[in-house]
């Protein structure tokens, strides 16, 4: 999950009421949903990834995906493959710049007292040489990528450094640095490596960086001194350096001795750097049965890249997909549940790059998984003996396998479940969050997801309450608490984000826990992972999944009286926000508001083919004028811009951002990225507003489109930034 979420306000209306019968799903196929899936099982699975450091590209990754791909295949899932794209850092795919994969073999941080220690009393025993103790003693182990690989900032280059250490503040302005010489020492700093690594190694000449960046900022931030972030330095910086991580506790006590004037020399050593080659992919399918339908896709995602333990960010999103897959394939071959009607893919591609590149792009070379016939713990322990071994052969794409990958695969997927951070048990202090779409992408996928969340809100109340529950989806070695799910507007952060950009106009249920104070740390381990969230999470998926997987004209019915309750919750949210504004703001975010809602329950349309009924429809206030009513525009305001075909998916992502490296000296960087709106910041404004260039509406109507979602936004600043999109290429100006 990205590091600068927003979470906007929540929806705050009452849950629909839900009979205590499971919605949607024949009462049998739930049952045997709740019955089969397993939270221990989850766990046992992300105990075994979060053994590896999974940086794109790297030896840890792939030992990932090999675990994930041997246990898809002992589960009996079809298509089973680890998909290679090659990363070297000048490829495109989409708006991605391909990042060249990065491994670490070495990284020790150390301080050596006075001057560097001259070993010169080694001595001789049984013919080996052995130190002296008082050599030893000179020297002090701040940080250890063997013992914390977290401690070794990514993308980090080999270094062997013995230099004095300066503190600079943030390290992010120029004025941290007036009178400090920090040209050929390493600089403390309070910011990320990346932010500082231009200044402070470009400018002013330092040789490295240590950083005790804290984590995202929630009721718990800085509270505990002893987490250590995870660290990233800027995969394209001209100015390659290292990074060390520290935690607040280490670097108040470095802090403070050099403000009375102590010297402090360290000593690095890294062994680590970029490299050409592989993206990787972890793909695996449950075939669809309906001769008609069983090329269409629902995809099930998660992002399997991270820093070790990363456990609920994200190996709980990967185990519980992997989990879905086991129970969906286990129940379909034991006759307890029909073959889907529609495929369901299940993929595991590193996070965000991972699905642009495989929307995008064609895998160069697949490999094929075998059935492996070891237990979890066997396979585990394989993997960790052969991590630092060259990976298998490859084997070139043939033209069956070309199906996996690019356009052809983006034009058969018809919905994504995508989970990132499922996991988190009540130390982790998160909430469990089932979150909608963006306004510029209507769906009523997310009334689906939502009846099936509220449903589990309901039975897992009771039964904590002591009341009636016939689906508490309790894991035996779990807690019993209530989940209490949120139905939350659009938040921006991970993959979701590619598949409903505009280029692929794909919707996705996201489901995704936030705050949690350990994410991006070394406490994010597996022992704050509970199975019994686990198994809810893999509950509302799973039965979202499989019943847009059997939607057809034959049961759409089911569907209309969920679609009425969740609008009648939905447009409550958007008279709150509405009431919030003057006019004409008010009147144009009610506008927008209900032509939302009236796509959204249209898309069914879509996506069975078939024409609803007019009772479908649903207006619970007499808005009908407003809906009709033109915006008002002139001037920049009147122009249109549709999105070229080309390069497809978000203009702003993380890794490489394709607006920031196409502006600059020529082209201003736009405003509209660092703005603040009442419930979005700038890169979401900026998100949807090329979302809603759709060549129809004019900048005026844009404006008002992303005002009513975000918040009220001038619109000389979505002028600007359509201007700038314009003259780098994303979007050509309609006539």
């Amino acid at each position: 999950m990205r590091s600068n979420l927003l979470i906007l306000p929540l929806l705050l209306a009452p849950f629909p009421a839900v009979a205590q019968k499971p919605p949607l799903l024949p009462e049998k196929d739930a049952a045997a949903l709740a019955q089969e899936l397993s939270g221990e099982t989850a766990k046992r699975n992300l105990e075994g990834i979060a053994r590896f450091h999974r940086q794109r590209g790297s030896q840890g990754f792939h030992s990932a995906a090999e675990l994930v791909a041997e246990r898809a295949r002992a589960y009996g899932l079809s298509d089973v493959a680890i998909l290679q794209f090659p990363a070297d850092g000048k490829i495109f795919y989409g708006t991605q710049r391909s990042r060249p994969p990065w491994d670490a073999e070495t990284g020790e941080l150390t301080e050596v007292s006075g001057s560097p220690p001259v070993c010169d009393k080694e001595k001789v025993e049984n013919g080996k040489i052995v130190f002296n103790v008082d050599c030893v003693a000179n020297v002090h182990k701040l940080a250890s990528y063997d013992a914390q690989p977290v401690v070794l900032a990514e993308d980090s280059e080999s270094a062997d450094v013995t230099t004095g250490l300066i503190e600079v503040g943030d390290g992010t302005k120029e004025s941290d640095y007036a009178g400090k010489n920090v040209k050929g020492k390493i600089v403390l700093v309070a910011a990320q490596p990346g932010a500082v690594q231009d200044l402070a190694v470009g400018k002013f000449a330092a040789v490295g960086i240590v950083s005790y960046a804290q984590n995202q900022k929630t009721a718990w931030w800085g509270e505990d001194e002893n987490l250590i972030r995870w660290g990233h330095l800027e995969t394209f910086s001209p100015n390659k350096t290292f990074g060390f991580m520290v935690s607040l506790k280490t670097a108040r006590a470095l802090r403070e001795r050099l403000a009375k004037g102590e010297q402090i020399r360290l000593h690095a050593v890294v062994k680590a750097g970029q490299h050409p080659g592989n993206l990787e992919v972890v793909t695996a399918t449950i075939p669809g049965a309906d001769p008609k339908l069983k090329d269409e896709e629902i995809v099930f995602s998660c992002h399997l890249d991270h820093q070790r333990p990363g456990a609920n960010d994200n190996a709980s999103g990967c185990v519980t997909i992997l989990e879905v897959a086991r129970t969906l394939q286990r129940l379909i071959a034991d006759g307890k549940l029909p073959r889907p009607a529609r495929t369901i893919r299940f993929i595991w591609p590193p996070e965000i790059e991972g699905s642009l590149t495989l929307l995008n792009g064609k895998a160069l070379h697949v490999i094929n998984i075998p059935m492996f016939s070891g237990t979890l713990e066997q396979s585990v322990a394989f993997h960790e003996r052969m991590k630092n071994q060259p990976p298998p052969a490859q084997s070139p794409v043939g033209p069956a396998m070309d199906r996996l990958s690019g356009p052809e695969l983006a034009a058969r997927i018809k919905a994504v479940i995508h989970m990132d951070m499922v996991g988190g048990g009540p130390v982790t202090k998160t909430v469990f969050h089932v979150t909608r779409g963006p306004m510029s992408l209507p769906s009523f996928i997310h009334a689906v997801a939502w009846a099936f969340a509220a449903f589990v809100n309901e039975q897992s109340y009771n039964f904590a309450a002591g009341l009636l529950a016939e689906y508490p989806l309790v894991a035996p070695e779990g807690g019993k608490e209530a989940l209490q799910a949120m139905d939350t507007p659009y938040t921006m952060g991970s993959d979701h984000d590619v598949y409903q950009d505009s280029s692929f106009k794909i919707p996705a249920i996201y489901l995704n826990d936030w705050p949690d104070r350990y994410i991006h740390t070394n406490f994010d381990t597996a022992a704050n992972i509970d199975p019994t969230k686990l198994k809810r999470a893999a509950f509302i998926g799973a039965a979202s999944g499989y019943f847009l997987a059997n939607l057809t004209p034959n049961n759409v019915g089911n569907l209309l009286s969920i679609l009425f309750e969740d609008r009648s919750a939905s447009t409550t949210l958007i008279f709150h926000r509405a009431n919030q504004l003057p006019q004409p703001e008010r009147d144009a975010t009610i506008k927008n508001g209900v032509q939302y809602l009236e796509a959204a329950t249209d898309s069914v349309t879509r996506f069975v083919s078939i024409a609803l009924p007019a009772s479908a429809g649903f207006s619970p206030r007499d808005v009908s004028s407003l809906a009709a009513r033109p915006a008002q525009a002139s001037g920049d305001g009147l122009f249109k811009v549709a999105r070229k075909a080309t390069p497809r998916g978000p203009a702003t992502v993380f890794g490489y951002d394709f607006v920031n490296d196409h502006t600059g000296a020529q082209i201003a960087k736009p405003k509209l990225l660092d703005y603040e709106g009442l419930w979005g910041e700038g890169f979401e404004y900026a998100y949807e507003t090329l979302n809603f260039a759709d060549g129809k509406r004019n900048a005026q109507e844009i404006r008002d489109a992303v005002s009513a979602e975000y918040g009220p936004v001038p619109l000389d600043l979505v002028v600007e930034y359509l201007r700038t999109l314009e003259k780098i290429g994303v979007v050509e100006q309609v006539k």
